[in-house]
């Protein structure tokens, strides 16, 4: 059985070159979306682990050190 990366290298074989271009256009579009969602994870992250420190108790404790 072939795996959907199989199948797919196969048509692009077997297609004009202006569809292959489609195809890639296609491909980048799908990696920056993932990159852009990874991007915005990270990012809400971040911004939920410095929450956990804004609290009233750790600033008294810092502004005396």
């Amino acid at each position: 059985m072939n795996t959907a990366k199989e199948r797919l290298l196969k048509i692009i074989d077997e297609i004009p070159e202006q569809e292959v271009d489609k195809i890639l256009d296609f491909a980048e579009y799908l990696k920056v979306k993932r990159e852009k969602s990874l991007s915005e994870d990270l990012t809400k992250a971040s911004e939920s682990s410095t929450d956990f420190w804004d609290n009233d108790i750790d600033d008294e404790v810092w502004n005396d050190a």
